[in-house]
């Protein structure tokens, strides 16, 4: 985590202490300007629900569901290696070929000594390739999860002023469903990222990842270290609190319905 960003949240969790209730939106509001835009997380440190960070962000002129991805994918070329397994052996011959081209009297030691280097170009550029694939699909699902959830809550706000109330009724239950299905899809993605784990293994594994980054690839360091320690847990908590939401709710509506007119008979 940045400097920036981990001097942010600390201030957000200290808002009870050293701030009134009216500063916590503008702290949220910060966090997330530093780099934290993962709801659950400033819900986490601020001591308060996610409906609260999202009317916060947005009565700060915020819009959560308005978030730049921290991990974008941008096609690889290091040296003509683009991280793809099923090219790999490939780029590594033309690779080696177009240095021998360009060095006619080299030594076998010296083209041992590229290629030695080369298989560690190869190789690092794989797996980082694989291991960015899998944190932007992690953060992808987690800003679906969240979204999701949100719109849970909107869904059953709406009901207040809907006319046609069975059906305002029905998209909201099917957005509880779409937001159950979105946190087991985001748990899976979390713990597949969590699985394959990023690191530099030798000096030469880390020339090429500096490589990696002066070309203008993101560091992973950060994106790893912000994964959920246990997505599982996490999944079951966000499954249980949107359960019991779901049945207050539920039962909130059936005091609704039993006062809603019957049809006459054979209408």
């Amino acid at each position: 985590m940045s400097t920036h960003r981990a001097a942010a949240v600390a201030a957000l969790r200290d808002w009870a202490a050293i701030a009134t209730p009216a500063r916590r939106a503008a702290l949220i509001a910060a966090a997330w300007r530093a780099g934290e835009t993962r709801v659950a997380a400033l819900a986490e440190a601020a001591g308060v629900t996610r409906q609260t960070v999202y009317t916060d962000l947005r009565a700060e002129g915020i819009d959560p569901d308005d978030r730049e991805d921290t991990m974008t994918i941008s096609p690889l070329d290091i040296e003509g290696f683009t991280g793809e397994l099923a090219a790999a052996d490939a780029q590594w011959d033309a690779a080696m070929a177009r240095w021998r081209a360009a060095h006619p009297d080299a030594s076998r030691d010296e083209a041992t000594t590229e290629g030695m280097r080369l298989v560690a170009v190869m190789d690092t550029t794989a797996r980082y390739a694989d291991v960015r694939g899998l944190l932007v699909r992690e953060e992808a699902a987690r800003a679906e999860r969240d979204r999701l959830v949100h719109r849970a809550d909107l869904c059953w706000e709406a009901l207040s002023t809907a006319s046609a109330w069975l059906a305002a009724h029905h998209a909201y239950v099917v957005a509880v469903d779409a937001a159950h299905t979105a946190i087991g899809r985001w748990c899976e993605s979390a713990e597949a990222a969590r699985a394959r784990m990023w690191y530099c293994d030798s000096p030469r594994s880390e020339a090429a990842y500096r490589q990696i980054r002066e070309a203008g690839h993101p560091a992973l360091e950060e994106a790893v270290a912000a994964l959920d320690p246990d997505p599982a847990r996490t999944a079951a908590e966000l499954r249980a609190d949107l359960d019991a939401r779901h049945q207050h709710r539920a039962a909130l509506a059936a005091q609704t319905a039993r006062l809603a007119p019957t049809a006459p008979a054979g209408a």
